[in-house]
């Protein structure tokens, strides 16, 4: 079905997606913009995105980009990349069209200059997390991520869910993202390795995209996977449609998110509004986002030790034990990391421009 034409007339805050990988900024896109249109005239820009959403063109900025929506002194330009600032920044400084831009930092790594460049250009800096914050050195506005707590909810039977997947076992233990070093998914494997002969009801599932430049790291692991005679109880199951990715989160038991480095990690906030219990590393903002053990648990970064141990004091538990976490995180999930709560919040920044 060809997708509808959207009205630049109308549209007061653009939101663009300027990356040809899909990624956890297209992630937040997606999941965002259905609650926003709810309340405002909004678009994205860019590939990687569902035709169910509302799109522009360069085309239509650059044709009718010069007169604002009707009642409004300029549209919002919602930038989480570099690229995007640059392109806001052409088109308000230099073509001189009537925007307020906005800039998302997700990262906890310390800028570039460039970037802090660009972001100096922004009418407001909006940051996912204190730590997110601080690296900026400018001021900012904390707004953390949500999810879709209907989207993500958790299963009426978790062990009937876990069935349906196919996959062996009683109990499914999960890694999701990028097989990458930076994800930990060595890590996981050597937890599974250890941990896996102990506890013979499980099994586990390795979901995510292998990149060309990864595709020796992600075979390395295979091979140890095959010396350690678990190939069919340690399944690499790839990149997974992205409406599957609800259905996994509530089929598993445990879902283990051990990066070296992340930007926000949205996953175990996924994992929690889907009533699983989760095991994570102290990165990204994951120690805001996750009570440390009531909700899930918490480990250091790159300690493959402690992430065994925590990851077995939960297989230990029984189901009515691990139900109880996955419900805590459910509540903590729907109060604190709604998507409608973040959706609002960034609307009452996108409010504020719109009539400045």
């Amino acid at each position: 079905m060809a997708r509808a034409k959207t009205d630049l007339s109308r549209i007061e805050v653009v939101v663009p997606n300027l990356s040809a990988r899909y990624s956890g900024v297209t992630s937040t896109i997606i999941a965002l913009l259905p609650e926003h249109m709810k309340r405002l005239n909004i678009a994205a820009i860019g590939p990687n995105l569902p035709d169910r959403l509302p799109r522009i063109t360069f085309s239509d900025l650059l044709r009718r980009g010069f007169a604002p929506p009707a009642g409004r002194p300029a549209r919002v330009w919602h930038a989480r990349r570099n690229i995007e600032m640059l392109v806001g920044v052409l088109l308000a400084r230099v073509l001189r069209q009537p925007w307020k831009l906005i800039f998302t930092r997700a990262g906890q790594r310390s800028t570039t200059a460039y970037t802090r460049f660009l972001a100096r250009q922004m009418d407001t800096v909006i940051a996912t997390s204190p730590g997110a914050a601080e690296v900026m050195r400018m001021p900012a506005t904390v707004i953390m991520h949500g999810v879709d707590t209907e989207r993500f909810h958790p299963a009426d039977d978790r062990a009937a869910a876990w069935a349906a997947t196919g996959m062996p076992g009683r109990y499914g233990i999960g890694i999701f993202g990028r097989v990458r070093p930076q994800k930990g998914t060595d890590l996981f494997v050597e937890a599974m390795i250890r941990l896996l002969p102990r506890h013979q009801d499980w099994t586990a599932v390795v979901i995510g995209l292998v990149q060309p430049e990864d595709r020796a790291f992600a075979d390395r692991l295979k091979r140890r996977i095959e010396d350690a005679g678990l190939a069919e109880r340690i399944r690499f199951l790839g990149e997974q449609p992205t409406d599957a990715i609800p259905v996994w989160q509530r089929a598993i038991s445990i879902l283990v998110a051990p990066p070296r480095y992340e930007g926000f990690g949205l996953l175990p906030i996924e994992a929690m509004a889907s009533g699983t219990p989760v095991v994570a590393s102290r990165a990204g903002a994951h120690e805001a986002c996750i009570v440390d053990g009531e909700t899930g648990l918490l480990v250091p970064a790159d300690d493959g030790e402690a992430l065994i141990e925590a990851i077995d004091s939960l297989m230990v538990l029984s189901p009515t034990e691990r139900d109880a976490i996955g419900a805590a995180g459910r509540r903590h999930a729907e109060a604190a990391f709604s998507i409608a709560r973040e959706a609002e919040r960034l609307e009452a920044v996108y409010k504020r421009l719109l009539e400045s």
